[in-house]
């Protein structure tokens, strides 16, 4: 696929930092065992199996790996246990990245917020999806889908704050924040365009920093600058956007 070269530029970016030694958290399937051997071998980590010993090894046994390929943690076999496990690593530094196995996202997000563990900021944490649509000419991120269900006005600007700091990291020099409504007006009965706009200004107000931020922005006329012209929409976000920022879980997942 055509999009999938807009990946290429970060997999070189990973090769060349090496592969990064990776607490992976339960992968008790197929699926997600394999992908963090195909991440290995690609180069790109350096996994930690983080979990019940005999299961790991008896998958691995079944997917063609020597018992001695990977190394393992061993925990009970219960996914809290093994998250938390592989939280206590990042924290103490003996790793630095952590993988979802196939655990519950909901255990393996506890696990990392939890305040012993060690790992929260100031920030609210939240989720994103990087992706790669044949008819964008560019990466973009969606943000947040999995972790945040109806964030309020401030946790929006947590979520912002992240996505932009992920999209500099990325190579985005200044990122373009959409902030996504069911309608480009703002309007005092749909609270999410009330957010939108205070968003915007927040950004103006270097409340947020590092971005452009504008809204509200329906999903047309964030992605497609003849869409945004047609409803005549001046701004250097719509048809141009890095980011689309969700109101709320459902529809970001949807």
């Amino acid at each position: 696929m055509a999009s999938d070269r807009l990946f290429e530029p970060l997999r070189a970016a990973a090769l060349s930092a090496g592969r990064v030694r990776t607490a992976v958290a339960y992968p008790l399937c197929a699926s997600s065992l394999g992908a963090a051997v195909q991440a290995r071998e690609a180069g790109y980590i350096e996994p930690l199996l983080v979990g019940p010993a005999a299961r790991l090894a008896g998958l691995m046994a079944e997917m063609g790996l020597r018992p001695d390929a990977l190394e393992i943690v061993d925990t009970p076999d219960d996914e809290v246990a093994a998250a938390r496990a592989a939280a206590a690593l990042a924290r103490d530094g003996a790793v630095g990245m952590l993988m979802k196995g196939s655990l519950h996202t909901d255990h393996f997000m506890s696990a990392v917020v939890a305040r012993e563990s060690g790992l929260r900021t100031g920030r609210r944490i939240s989720h994103a999806f990087v992706m790669a649509a044949a008819a964008y000419p560019k990466l973009f991120i969606l943000t947040d889908a999995a972790v945040n269900i109806a964030p309020t006005l401030q946790e929006k600007a947590d979520i912002a704050q992240n996505a932009i700091d992920l999209a500099r990291a990325l190579g985005v020099a200044r990122p373009k924040v959409a902030v996504l409504c069911a309608t480009e007006s703002v309007n005092p009965a749909m609270p999410a365009t009330l957010d939108a706009a205070a968003l915007s200004k927040m950004a103006d107000r270097q409340q947020i920093r590092g971005g452009q931020i504008d809204g509200p922005l329906a999903f047309d006329n964030a992605i497609s600058r003849q869409a945004a012209e047609q409803k005549g929409i001046v701004s250097p976000v719509a048809g141009d956007a890095d980011i689309l920022l969700v109101p709320d879980i459902e529809a970001g997942n949807m």
